[in-house]
C-alpha cells in the first residue's frame, strides 16, 4: 500500500469522524426533549378534539408524539374506577406512568384529560419534565349540544349522580399556560396557538 493511498485512507477516515461529530450536534440541538401537553377542561368541552389536530400538525413538523385519552385508559385499564377523588387520583397516575414511558423513548405526550383537581394537576406537573396546562373551555350549554351520549341530561334529570361539573366540582386551573374556548376560538387557531406557546417555551424549534 503507497504513502499517497494511506492518506487517502486516513483523510477519509477523519471526514468520516467529523461528519458524525458534526451530525450528532445537529440531533442534539434540533431534537426537542420529549414534553407533555395536558389538555383539562369540562366533559364535551373539545379537548380530544383539539388533542387529535394537534397530534397531526405536531406529527407534520416532525415531532414525534401520542395521545393519552384519560376516558380510554380508564376503559381500558382501570374500567372497575369511579368518579370519587382517590379513584380520579388513581387513574390520573396511570396516565402520568405513561407519560413518563413514553418519555422515556423520545416520544413527547398530549393528554386529554378532565383531571379536575388541582392538586392532581400539580402533581403531574411536578412529575413530568416539560409540561404545558392547557384550559379547554366552553359553555354549559354548548357542552350539552355536543354531547351525543347525553351524559348532561341524564345528570341533570338525577340519572347520573357523579359527573363533574355538575354534582361534582371542576376546579379551574389557577396558572395555566395557556387558556382557550372551543366556542371562540377554531381548532386550527387553538392548535397553532399552542404549538407557538411550545416554541415560546423552548420546548422545541424547527430546524431551518
Amino acid at each position: 500500500m503507497g504513502p499517497q493511498l494511506v492518506d487517502d485512507i486516513q483523510e477519509r477516515k477523519r471526514k468520516v469522524v467529523e461528519e458524525a461529530r458534526m451530525m450528532s450536534k445537529w440531533v442534539i440541538h434540533h431534537t426537542p426533549a420529549p414534553f407533555v401537553i395536558w389538555l383539562t377542561g369540562l366533559p364535551c368541552s373539545g379537548k380530544t378534539t383539539i388533542a387529535c389536530v394537534l397530534k397531526l400538525k405536531l406529527k407534520q413538523l416532525g415531532i414525534n408524539i401520542d395521545l393519552l385519552d384519560g376516558d380510554e385508559i380508564r376503559k381500558e385499564l382501570s374500567p372497575d374506577l369511579g368518579f370519587a377523588k382517590q379513584d380520579r387520583c388513581t387513574n390520573t397516575r396511570k396516565v402520568i406512568y405513561l407519560c413518563k414511558l413514553l418519555s422515556r423513548n423520545g416520544i413527547s405526550s398530549i393528554v386529554s384529560m378532565i383531571s379536575p383537581d388541582n392538586d392532581v394537576r400539580n402533581f403531574a406537573r411536578n412529575e413530568l419534565s416539560n409540561f404545558i396546562e392547557v384550559y379547554v373551555k366552553c359553555s354549559l350549554g354548548t357542552r350539552i349540544k355536543r354531547d351525543v351520549k347525553g351524559l348532561y341530561k341524564k345528570a341533570l334529570r338525577g340519572k347520573i349522580k357523579d359527573f363533574i361539573g355538575l354534582q361534582l366540582p371542576y376546579e379551574e386551573p389557577v396558572n395555566p399556560e395557556l387558556i382557550v374556548n372551543t366556542e371562540l376560538e377554531s381548532l386550527d387557531d387553538i392548535a397553532n396557538k399552542i404549538i407557538i406557546k411550545l416554541k415560546e417555551l423552548r420546548y422545541f424549534s424547527v430546524a431551518k
